[in-house]
């Protein structure tokens, strides 16, 4: 007679012990209890969840990868009743790693809220992220397992024609570029498609309550060279809120002019250096080379100005202030600069040379003072855009750059060069006369004494757009050195593989933040990069007060970011 069929419970057992691995199971509890430690940015329970699913999938890949290499070298593994003995324990230790970290999670949540000033995290905060992480992981395993039966069958292939070990290693390499070449060729471009679709379209979107200005100081209107349409959704805002004369006297007193921002959109022209002449064209147009200051400011990737560095400037000046910008983008910041940071780069590059171009047939004493602003990758694109050799006889005054993306060549050069003994979060330059580093309430003082060029960074301590850095993989960044700022959770901690993918996380919700953190700065904290850059006469402390206090309305009003 044949031998009954096994019982279920039975089988099912024996799957799990051959197809389980017990080191994978603690390599991901350990990397998924890093990860709920705390970061730079606070995680709610959908971003955490996902997280730590990512990271116990990570810490189990690595493990199998590790176990493949193991049974490639012929080496032994354990097997009958002490295998399923050891798989037993170690998956109890796995279950006690687990649920050990995550009742510390909401503790160390909290303790990154409570440094930004945000409520508490709810109380089964815990469960959330543990079931959200269970199921992230459950199918990341499943497509890994997936792609492990595509490459067995492909090493499988191969062995039929060449050395068994020879098959394993070309079966690893050709299945891990078929299977990057679908992720990337196929699944990310095809996210990159529908991200700039979504993004072209909700650009072209004219809300009815924002009506083309009848006023000729500004672009879109009857008189201007570029028509209301073709500014773009983040145009037309940025321009539909100038501030007027009496707006600004309301609050600063005095003698008071409007301010002039001239904007041009990704649809008003083909190319990048079409759109800086037509930029330069109206800039002209409405006497923008004829004020007392002029900027040339790069936005974010969707063409967003952050009106918190703008309107304080024009505020400081009393309206005496001419802005320049041209959208290279619909894509947010962070998808641009994933896949087109040339585009940026060339944009900024093109803008300041046009500008520069015609300032510099100016008399020397009828110029405005020529500045360079940009936010996120707009920083990122306004320092690329600078050549030293063609104005090193007539430079530009001055620079503040804002939330400077970590790519940034010249802010890693002068991180990296500063004075030892200052954060990497607030670094000192040797002499200072030239370059400061600033989080808005720290770094500038009104007696620093400053050389012919000004130039300014505002950054957070708790900003992982600045702070991600690619070796956390592998190693301590110095700004988790002591020490820390004054936003950053004394809780902190550095672990390989798992840093990086917190940081990571961090800058998908960098904005997700009260402003003053993250990468959400806030009206205040540009006062004093502003006064330190462009030294606005006229102003004391009360003054400067009353100043801070319109502003906080203004935050309150406005909130978060379009970057």
């Amino acid at each position: 007679m044949p031998n009954p069929r096994p019982a279920l419970p039975a089988s099912l057992f024996r799957f799990v012990v051959e197809n389980v691995s017990g080191v994978g199971l603690v390599l991901g509890a350990l990397l998924m209890a890093a990860s709920l430690t705390p970061s730079l940015i606070p995680r709610g329970e959908g971003v955490q969840g996902v997280l730590a699913g990512v990271c116990f999938a990570a810490g189990y890949g690595l493990a199998v990868l590790l176990r493949w290499i193991w049974v490639t070298l012929d080496l032994p593994l354990l097997h009958g009743r002490t295998g399923r003995q050891v798989l037993l324990a170690l998956a109890t230790l796995a279950t006690l790693i687990v649920a050990s970290f995550l009742a510390q999670a909401t503790d160390w949540q909290n303790d990154v809220r409570a440094a930004m000033g945000m409520a508490p995290a709810p109380p089964e905060l815990p469960l959330m992220i543990g079931t959200l992480a269970f199921l992230v992981a459950a199918a990341l395993l499943i497509l890994g397992k997936l792609a492990a039966l595509f490459v067995r069958r492909l090493i499988a292939r191969i062995a039929q024609v060449m050395p068994r070990r020879a098959a394993h290693l070309l079966g690893l390499i050709i299945g891990g570029i078929l299977l990057w070449s679908l992720a990337n060729g196929v699944l990310f471009s095809g996210f990159i498609r529908t991200a700039d679709s979504s993004a072209r379209a909700l650009d072209a979107v004219i809300p009815p309550d924002i009506q083309p200005p009848s006023d000729p100081l500004r672009p879109g209107s009857p008189t201007s060279l570029v028509a209301w349409q073709d500014l773009g959704r983040e145009g037309r805002n940025y321009v539909h809120t100038t501030p007027t004369a009496a707006d600004i006297a309301a609050v600063t007193g005095g003698r008071t002019m409007q301010p002039l921002r001239a904007y041009v959109g990704l649809n008003a022209a083909e190319t990048a250096e079409e759109r800086a002449a037509l930029a330069v064209a109206e800039l002209d147009r409405i006497g923008g080379f004829d004020r007392s200051i002029l900027v040339v400011a790069m936005p974010t990737g969707t063409g967003w100005l952050d009106p918190a560095a703008v309107t304080t400037l024009e505020y400081l000046h009393r309206g005496d202030v001419a802005t320049v910008a041209i959208q290279y983008s619909y894509l947010q910041s962070w998808i641009s600069l994933l896949v087109e940071p040339e585009y940026s780069a060339e944009a900024g590059r093109e803008l300041f040379s046009a500008v520069y171009r015609h300032w510099r047939t100016l008399p020397e004493g009828e110029r405005p003072e020529l500045y360079l602003y940009g936010l996120s990758l707009g920083a990122y694109s306004s320092q690329q855009s600078l050549r030293l050799y063609e104005m090193i006889d007539q430079p530009f005054a001055g620079a503040l750059w804002v939330g400077p993306p970590f790519v940034s060549p010249l802010w890693q050069t002068l991180t990296r060069e500063r004075d030892p003994a200052s954060p990497e979060w607030l670094p000192r330059m040797d002499q200072g006369q030239t370059v400061r580093f600033t989080n808005g309430r720290q770094g500038l003082s009104p007696q620093d004494v400053w050389g012919g060029i000004r130039i300014v960074y505002l950054q957070y301590a708790s900003d992982p757009v600045v702070f991600f850095d690619p070796g956390s993989a592998w190693r301590r960044p110095d700004w988790m050195e002591t020490p820390r700022g004054p936003d950053v959770s004394t809780e902190l901690r550095w672990y390989p593989i798992v840093s990086f993918l917190q940081l990571a996380f961090d800058m998908a919700v960098s904005l997700h933040v009260p402003m003053g953190h993250g990468h959400l700065y806030a009206y205040d904290d540009h006062i004093a990069p502003w006064m330190a850059v462009t030294q606005p006469p006229g102003w004391d402390e009360a003054g400067l007060d009353r100043l801070r206090r319109h502003f906080q309305g203004l935050q309150a009003q406005q909130g978060g970011s379009a970057d």
